[in-house]
């Protein structure tokens, strides 16, 4: 009989602990797949902007690189501030797209315009220009670099522009959206035209 019971208690012994090895794997599986989860949403492709090693410096004198602006759905263009010409139509085009996005995702979104005369735009001169245009607010993002980083990124959003005087510039007047990965999603010419698309991929792309 107590030879039986020895049996016993070791058979339960043995399952208790089987029992417990079992639940600590599941654990470390759930642990391992929720690392794998983290890695896949801070990853970004090869396509991503977030890869230009490229310092800027913004309108209040903070460097910054463009994977500082991570998690949020970028919409750019590439202006200079003594632009005369198409700059301020542009310009417009960025406020009639910000006027036009719902409350609850603005917070989700940057408006980014990046200065192609970087000797002239200084951040003192770009914050002056950003307070004149009323794009003063913090979903606004003015930014400047070397004349070789600002001559990459362009290419990225393939803006082409060329020097014509001492004091203006021939360039393209794209509007590009970038997912919250860093990723070119969408593109239109500026200028006055229709901002119904770019408003439609800025409220998807902010609420994924």
């Amino acid at each position: 009989m107590k030879k039986n019971n020895k049996l016993r208690i070791t058979f339960f012994l043995g399952l208790i602990l089987m029992l417990f090895s079992l639940q600590s794997c599941n654990q470390k599986s759930d642990s391992v797949a929720k690392s794998d989860d983290l890695e896949t949403q801070d990853s970004i492709s090869d396509l991503s902007i977030y890869n230009l090693p490229s310092q800027w410096t913004n309108q209040n004198g903070e460097n910054i690189e463009m994977k500082d602006l991570k998690g949020k759905v970028l919409v750019m263009v590439m202006i200079y501030t003594s632009c005369k010409a198409a700059c301020p139509r542009l310009v417009a085009d960025m406020r009639n797209i910000e006027s036009r996005l719902p409350k609850n995702i603005k917070n989700k979104v940057e408006l980014v315009l990046v200065s192609i005369d970087p000797k002239v735009d200084t951040p003192k001169r770009l914050k002056s220009f950003a307070i004149d245009n009323k794009m003063d607010g913090n979903q606004w993002l003015f930014l400047r670099s070397s004349e070789e980083n600002t001559r990459e990124f362009a290419a990225v959003l393939s803006v082409n522009y060329k020097k014509v005087s001492p004091i203006d510039f021939s360039h393209s007047n794209l509007i590009s959206v970038f997912n919250t990965h860093g990723e070119l999603t969408f593109q239109q010419e500026g200028l006055g035209v229709n901002s119904d698309a770019a408003v439609k991929k800025i409220i998807e792309e902010a609420t994924k």
